[in-house]
C-alpha cells in the first residue's frame, strides 16, 4: 500500500497510473512486481556517463594524502583502482541494473585546497542497449569511500557529497546535460 496525500493507493493502482498517464517504464509491471527491464529490442549504441563528487577533509588529512606520507600507501591510486573495479560490478550491487561490457573508465581526482577536499570525476564508457550512468556514480562513490577508508583513522569527519550525474551520452534519449 502507498499513502499519499491522506488517502491509501494500492501498489497495482499506482504501477497502472505511471504505465498509463505518465509513459513511464518502471522496474515494475502491471501487476507491481519488481522486474529487469527487457533492454534486448533497444538498438546498441556509444553511451557514455559523466558524474563527480566530493570528500571533504580536515586540512592536515589532504596534506597527508597529496604529500603520499599515509602509513597505508597511495591513496589516490588505491582509491581509482578500487572505483574502476566497483564500475565493472555495478550489476552485482544494484538488484535491476543491467550487467554491461564496459569498454573505457577514467577516473579523475583533484584536490581543491582551498576546500579542504578532493574532487573525483568519473567517466564510464560502452557499446551496449542501456546507459552507463550507475556505473560511473558506483564508482565515483566507491572512490570516494575507499578515500574514507584509508584515512578514517585520522579524520572520522570527513564528508562525502554532491555525488551527481554531470552527463550522458547515446541511446534514445541522445545527450543530456546538468545545467548549474
Amino acid at each position: 500500500m502507498i499513502h499519499e496525500a491522506n488517502k491509501t493507493i494500492d501498489n497495482k493502482t499506482y504501477f497502472n497510473h505511471y504505465f498509463t498517464h505518465m509513459n513511464y517504464t518502471p522496474h515494475f509491471n502491471q501487476a507491481g512486481e519488481a522486474h529487469m527491464v527487457d533492454v534486448g529490442a533497444k538498438a546498441i549504441t556509444q553511451r557514455s556517463a559523466v558524474t563527480e563528487g566530493y570528500i571533504e577533509m580536515h586540512p592536515e588529512t589532504l596534506q597527508m594524502i597529496l604529500g603520499g606520507e599515509h602509513k597505508k600507501g597511495d591513496v589516490l591510486a588505491i582509491a581509482r583502482i578500487a572505483g574502476i573495479m566497483a564500475s565493472k560490478k555495478t550489476a552485482d550491487l544494484i538488484p535491476l541494473c543491467h550487467p554491461l561490457p564496459i569498454t573505457h573508465v577514467e577516473i579523475n581526482l583533484s584536490a581543491e585546497t582551498e576546500n579542504n577536499r578532493i574532487r573525483c570525476q568519473t567517466t564510464v564508457k560502452t557499446n551496449g542497449q542501456t546507459g552507463v550512468e550507475i556505473e560511473a556514480l558506483c564508482a565515483t562513490q566507491i572512490t570516494l569511500l575507499t578515500i574514507y577508508d584509508m584515512c578514517k583513522g585520522v579524520d572520522r569527519g570527513m564528508v562525502i557529497q554532491s555525488v551527481q550525474l554531470l552527463e550522458k551520452e547515446g541511446g534514445k534519449s541522445g545527450r543530456w546535460q546538468r545545467n548549474e
